[in-house]
């Protein structure tokens, strides 16, 4: 999934996380918070299945809700990357949205902006989406009076970014067709000199 960022700022902002967590209690309960304040948590309980569904579910809903920003700085980098001590690195790359969930414990959520030199990284980490700008997405786009050139090396199914053989001729192709088949008739009979020697 890729999501594309709306401001044309370019400052640098701060990487955003959104932490959603279950405290349990003495008495077997448990309670669910959120590091955003003004979200509506359920009450305690002790039914700890039931909050560990709507953790999940209230951290997706944040991930959902969240635009990735281009111009965000590693939220990671910003922590000194403490989740990664033993591999230090320069932060570096495109912003990705990620969920940090350890299935085994299963209390923390955590929904953050990192760059993608971090994200692998970074234990337990799924990424949602990764930020593209509007720059980019202009210079990867043919000119306009080229779209049909490109389109037999793009065709959809074709792996490794091989041109299907299947593809139809465009009017331009068609254009150039004979010259290509004047180009092999002396080719076969090349081919054929060799065998009148026998």
């Amino acid at each position: 999934m890729t999501t594309a960022y709306s401001e044309t700022s370019t400052e640098r902002v701060p990487g955003r996380a959104w932490t959603v967590r279950i405290t349990g209690h003495s008495d077997r309960s448990a309670t669910v918070s959120c590091s955003t304040p003004a979200c509506r948590m359920p009450p305690r309980s002790k039914d700890l299945a039931m909050l560990r569904a709507f953790a999940a579910r209230h951290a997706a809903a944040h991930a959902k809700a969240a635009t990735v920003r281009p111009n965000a700085w590693c939220y990671c980098g910003s922590q000194r990357c403490a989740a990664h001590p033993d591999a230090k690195t320069h932060c570096a790359g495109a912003v990705l949205l990620v969920l940090r969930h350890d299935p085994t414990v299963g209390r923390v959520w955590s929904v953050e902006e990192v760059c993608e030199t971090c994200a692998p990284l970074l234990l337990h980490v799924t990424v949602l989406a990764r930020a593209t700008t509007t720059p980019r997405r202009r210079t990867a786009q043919p000119p306009a009076g080229q779209t049909t050139m490109p389109a037999p090396a793009t065709g959809p199914g074709v792996p490794g970014g091989f041109s299907s053989p299947a593809t139809g001729l465009t009017e331009t192709d068609s254009r150039t067709a004979p010259a290509r088949r004047s180009r092999r008739v002396p080719q076969r009979t090349r081919r054929q000199r060799p065998g009148r020697s026998r």
